[in-house]
């Protein structure tokens, strides 16, 4: 689950990560009041959307009055912003953040994520703040430190030490930049995040450390420690299908292609995309529905599938272990049942109760192909998109 660029200040802000004041706003009237009420000459009106790329698109304005500040949430407010992390349909601006403008210095980045290798968080930190770290990484790799650290006993003051001077952190505010990253490791481990980044981490001319931009991941298997946070969950930033999927405990992620994919296990749901590849088919999705799914998971399955207007065709993939192959045949029975099926669909089942699926199947009069294995299924999903 990500949080806005003013949920995360606010959160940091709880485990004394230096940010700038602001005041959140949904009109532009509220953004002009909150330049008065913040008592800065100059104030910064930032889209507040679930991507980067903001201040490129147009969503970041730096303005020196109240008119100024509205006139910048009225040219922002209702808009699309386009980003390279939105895509080209952009995402719709419903709320802004208005923040005291600083008097930066220097810019730097910083950032943890979990190390899969170490499986370790590791925080990484740059010179080049501002910059995506991906661009940091393709051009100048030299300049990204990092320093891997104990959940538990959290990051080090030396490690710390050793980023804040080798990124070039002033001599005299190193400690605070050094308390700034022992916080922000303690906020990633206490909040189970899957990122937190902080870009830019500005240093001001009055010696201050500031998060001048935050973004937090949050693992969504950690959200059950954590109702506060589930709480700032925004749905508008969320693509539909997958809000739907998340409340039957699905896990979608819809992507280009125009073969609907339904499986149980993150595993197989891979290898499953990766054979309708092979055979020259596109994925329309990932959707794992779990190994414990019940018929009414896999009707809300079947359904999320179909209301995706790419899918052009079905492939169900299921190895039965602790879900049961009778369970998802009579759950794509209920749903054909429910939803009209208007594409081609083809079904493998393998594994505990396997033949009493395919009676279930076989007997429901469904137009569907059956597959032996894997590359059968993949197969015949691709010939029947061709084919139509």
């Amino acid at each position: 689950m990500k949080l806005h660029e003013f949920q995360a200040k606010q959160v940091l802000g709880r485990y004394g990560v230096a940010v700038p004041e602001g005041i959140e706003c949904t009109t532009a009237d509220a953004a002009a009041e909150a330049h008065e009420r913040l008592g800065t000459p100059v104030t910064v009106v930032k889209a507040q959307i679930h991507a980067g790329g903001r201040g490129k698109a147009g969503g970041v304005r730096v303005v020196r009055s109240a008119e100024e500040a509205r006139a910048a949430a009225e040219s922002i407010l209702g808009r699309k912003l386009v980003t390279h992390q939105t895509g080209p349909e952009g995402q719709l601006v419903r709320r802004l953040w208005v923040e005291k403008g600083s008097d930066i210095a220097s810019e730097v980045y910083l950032g943890i994520v979990v190390d899969r290798s170490t499986q370790l968080p590791v925080m990484m930190a740059s010179s080049e703040g501002g910059m995506e770290i991906e661009e940091v990484a393709a051009k100048t790799p030299e300049k990204i430190l990092k320093a891997a650290f104990s959940p538990a006993a959290g990051l080090p003051e030396a490690e710390a030490r050793r980023l804040a001077q080798g990124i070039g952190i002033p001599a005299e505010l190193v400690d605070r930049a050094c308390e700034l990253m022992q916080a922000l490791a303690k906020a990633f481990v206490e909040l189970d995040c899957s990122l937190a980044e902080i870009n830019p981490l500005v240093t001001t001319k009055d010696g201050q450390v500031l998060a001048l931009d935050a973004k937090i991941n949050l693992d969504d298997n950690g959200l059950f420690r954590h109702p506060d946070l589930l709480e700032l969950r925004d749905e508008h930033e969320e693509k539909p299908l997958e809000v739907e999927a998340s409340k039957h405990d699905l896990n979608y992620i819809a992507l280009d292609g125009n073969i609907g994919c339904m499986v149980n296990g993150a595993g197989l749901a891979m290898a499953t995309m990766d054979v309708i590849k092979l055979y020259g088919g596109e994925p329309a999705n990932f959707l794992d529905v779990g190994g414990g799914a019940n018929a009414e998971q896999v009707t809300a399955a079947f359904k999320i599938l179909l209301s995706d207007p790419n899918v052009k065709g079905v492939l169900i993939n299921i190895f039965g272990g602790i879900m049961k192959c009778d369970v998802i045949a009579q759950g794509v029975v209920e749903a054909v049942e429910q939803v009209e099926l208007n594409v081609p669909l083809v079904v493998r089942l393998e594994g505990t109760n396997v033949e009493q699926g395919k009676r279930i199947l076989e007997e429901s009069g469904l137009p569907l192909t059956t597959a032996g294995d894997l590359d059968d299924a993949a197969q015949k999903a691709c010939a029947a998109l061709q084919g139509a």
